[in-house]
């Protein structure tokens, strides 16, 4: 049985409340004070980050699920959490630079983020996301023709920077970061014979 576009905008508007309640209750938890460690700090530029992973390992999710479950309408999803992907990865850059340096130090930002080799990860990861993000609309994918899924395809990168981030960030050995990691592997082994064509070309 096929999706039809009644049930695909329905799975979007659950896919907006899966972005959109997580925010609501970071929020909430931030001026409440409340559901964090002796270092609040460090727990929302995690919280940020693995949200921001999450989207990106879904987005990474849809291409698969359309193709073997025979589901082509899915595709209409993919952008919605790609969005979503950038707009937590954004928050996870912006808490980092406000928390972590403060509003005073932000002119540290840039060499931050060449001298420590995972953060340089990390807004490489988000730059990425940011160019993707911007020319997710239509009128870019007519205007760039197959330029635009070279550059689409850069995605996979940010799936191997982005973990690889998160594990060199944590100062003790943490199986989460893995997991992530060990999905995004899998994610892109299902793309082998794609991802081969991509880095022959």
């Amino acid at each position: 049985m096929r999706l039809t576009l009644k049930q695909i905008t329905g799975l979007k508007v659950l896919l907006h409340l899966a972005g959109l309640l997580p925010l609501l209750w970071l929020i909430f938890s931030i001026v409440q004070g409340t559901g964090f460690s002796a270092d609040p700090a460090k727990d929302i530029q995690h919280f940020t980050g693995r949200m921001a992973l999450k989207f990106l390992l879904a987005t990474l999710l849809v291409s698969p699920l359309a193709r073997y479950g025979r589901q082509p309408l899915l595709i209409r999803v993919r952008r919605l959490l790609g969005l979503w992907c950038f707009a937590w990865a954004t928050l996870h850059l912006v808490s980092y630079a406000l928390l972590e340096l403060g509003i005073s130090n932000l002119s540290l930002l840039g060499s931050e983020l060449i001298s420590r080799p995972y953060l340089t990860l990390g807004i490489i990861s988000w730059a990425i996301l940011l160019a993707l993000a911007v020319t997710s609309l239509q009128k870019f994918q007519r205007k760039m023709g197959t330029r635009w899924q070279t550059l689409h395809n850069f995605v996979y990168l940010v799936a191997i920077l982005a973990p690889v981030h998160y594990i060199w960030s944590v100062k003790v050995i943490s199986p989460q970061p893995l997991i992530y990691a060990l999905l995004a592997i899998i994610l892109l082994a299902w793309r082998y014979k794609k991802l081969r064509r991509w880095w022959s070309k």
